[in-house]
């Protein structure tokens, strides 16, 4: 009996080892194939699968990044001398007016200008009749400040002595009756700064040009 159950063990795996191996196909026993292409033709639609990244929870936490407004453009401005007095009620206007921080009015100093003169002159005849003169020797003339009317201008100058320098050229022209005058003497005071004007702020300064007492604001020096 025993001996007939290892038999019949030893007979069954000897035809699961030729079952597993293939050795029985033609008889129609054998196992599915599993090697390709067989396992690709087992797929469903193989080329619509699509990768998709896994999202990480830094990004998925990270706040989207919203674009700043672009900044508006300022200027700064300038203007004076001022004198004390002007100074004081400049100051209170502008302290009225403006945010603080936004203006300073700072100690400075006007340098003084030289100007080659011609005049005064008694008539516009004799006037009209330098300027022919001037052009004949080919020396360059404009009007005189207001100040000195009616009369002419050879040049103006920072220093004395380039005023001066200038003065011996047109001698040499031939020029006899010029000479060297103070146009504007060297004066201290206040000089009024805004270092960043916007147009919202350049708005407000309209209001305050009474204060400002006919000076004009101009762009600051580089």
């Amino acid at each position: 009996m025993l001996r007939g159950i290892v038999l019949f063990l030893l007979l069954a795996n000897g035809v699961y080892f030729a079952w597993s191996q293939g050795l029985l196909a033609a008889y129609g026993l054998a196992p599915a194939p599993v090697s390709e292409p067989q396992r690709l033709e087992q797929q469903i639609h193989p080329e619509m699968v699509v990768l998709v990244p896994p999202h990480s929870a830094e990004a998925a936490s990270a706040p989207t990044q919203v674009a700043s407004a672009p900044a508006e453009p300022t200027e700064c401005l300038t203007a004076g001398m001022f004198d004390v007095a002007r100074g004081t009620l400049l100051a209170k206007a502008l302290a009225d007016a403006l945010p603080a921080g936004s203006w300073s009015l700072e100690p400075g100093v006007e340098p003084g200008r030289w100007m080659v003169y011609m005049g005064r002159y008694a008539s516009t005849e004799l006037l009209e009749r330098k300027k022919a003169e001037l052009r004949g020797m080919h020396v360059k003339y404009e009007p005189a400040p207001a100040n000195l009317e009616p009369g002419l201008s050879l040049g103006s100058f920072d220093t004395e002595a380039a005023a001066n320098k200038l003065l011996g050229e047109v001698t040499q022209h031939g020029v006899r009756t010029a000479h060297v005058v103070a146009e504007r003497l060297e004066s201290h005071g206040m000089r009024l700064k805004l270092p960043t004007v916007d147009a919202a702020l350049k708005t407000r300064l309209e209001a305050l040009k009474p204060a400002l007492g006919g000076k004009a604001l101009k762009t600051c020096p580089a």
